[in-house]
């Protein structure tokens, strides 16, 4: 949705979709966000929800400077962004949403702070409504990577388990700065050569990780040899603080490219019936196919990563080819030009009826751009 208006410098916008699209822009172009009208009409509960003011507070500890305001009721923000500083952090996520949600934002910012970003966050490791820690670790950092050029100092480590409802998981992030990101043009994701899992069990028996590897492992066998899940047991104090299991599946291509694929078990709060191992490993087994089926050089929950990097890059010219775009990704692309006044050019490249190579999964898109030439300005000359 475009802006409603604009303000001098300000973008107004109505509505709770996008919240993160716009808040994460707004601290990278420094330009203020004004979001009006939020759940406005939801009469039981308008306003911002408990994880969408978490978020803010985290942007809030990663820059210096930040004005926030916000109406009584919470329907409205006033969003005036800072100096994007890093350092050091410690955040309590909301449990209504996983760390992966948190993490997003922090992949798209860490690059540009001040300070080598080391951020610690608490909260819910693995649900259904966010990528799961182990999604965002292989198919968002491989990606980061590519823009980095050198990856040291990136690091995604899982030091407790937490699934939904009540989490009590903990992740460490730490992300390098740069000065300025390099363009580039990946227009060939290669073939899959091997899959990577894991499968995570929490205050439950052992067998339901066990049963949902053999599952998994028994889809996947009939396309590759090279497949390995391995189990991630927790008792005690590692375990968080709710029962539950789930399943993450990595495919890497010959090009350095991943796909991936969470499936996790149902709360009380879901659904009656419990979630049965077998199932579970079938169905992100059907979720990673789907994915590798989409292709591209990226996972389909990390395209607008991808357009982000591109449109901050160098001033030249930058391809990258994916799957079809996600509904997310549209926004994402809509964002971008309202921010950095970037567009995008999307065509579907044509294909070799002659080369079979050439006739394997869904329809591409191609997208090109040319960057803005982006620079850290807080980055410490050393």
């Amino acid at each position: 949705m475009p802006p409603v208006a604009q303000e001098g410098n300000c973008l107004i916008y109505r509505g709770s979709n996008f919240l993160k699209q716009r808040l994460v822009l707004s601290c990278l172009s420094g330009k203020p966000v004004k979001i009006t009208q939020i759940r406005a009409e939801d009469e039981g509960a308008p306003g911002l929800r408990e994880y969408e003011i978490s978020l803010i507070r985290l942007l809030d500890k990663l820059t210096n400077g930040t004005k926030i305001e916000l109406n009584p009721a919470g329907t409205s923000v006033m969003f005036s962004p800072g100096l994007l500083h890093g350092g050091h952090l410690e955040h309590d996520c909301c449990v209504q949403r996983g760390i992966g949600y948190y993490l997003d934002a922090l992949i798209a910012l860490g690059p540009f702070c001040k300070m080598p970003l080391k951020c610690q966050l608490r909260g819910v490791t693995n649900s259904n409504d966010s990528p799961s820690v182990d999604h965002v670790k292989g198919a968002a950092l491989s990606l980061l990577k590519r823009y980095l050029l050198v990856d040291e100092g990136l690091e995604l480590r899982v030091v407790r388990r937490g699934v939904a409802p009540l989490g009590g998981g903990e992740v460490l992030f730490t992300c390098p700065v740069r000065k300025s990101l390099r363009a580039i043009q990946l227009q060939e994701p290669g073939m899959v050569k091997r899959i990577r899992g894991t499968v995570y069990a929490c205050k439950v028996s052992p067998a339901m990780a066990n049963r949902t590897v053999e599952s998994a492992k028994g889809c996947m066998l009939k396309f590759l040899p090279d497949v390995y899940i391995y189990t991630d047991q927790n008792r005690g104090k590692m375990s968080g603080n709710s029962p539950g299991f789930g399943i993450c599946l990595l495919a890497e291509t010959t090009d350095g490219v991943c796909f991936a694929a969470d499936c996790i078990s149902n709360t009380r709060e879901e659904s009656d019936t419990p979630s049965i191992p077998e199932d579970l490993g079938r169905e992100a087994a059907m979720r990673l196919l789907d994915e590798i089926y989409r292709g591209g050089c990226c996972d389909s929950a990390y395209q607008w990563l991808a357009a982000l990097f591109m449109a901050l890059g160098q001033k030249h010219v930058s391809k990258f080819l994916t799957g079809a775009l996600s509904t997310y990704t549209v926004h994402f692309l809509q964002h971008l030009r309202d921010f950095f006044s970037v567009t995008f050019k999307l065509e579907n490249p044509e294909i070799d009826e002659d080369d079979e190579d050439d006739v394997r999964g869904a329809q591409k898109v191609l997208m090109t751009c040319v960057g803005i030439g982006y620079t850290n300005v807080s980055k410490r000359v050393l």
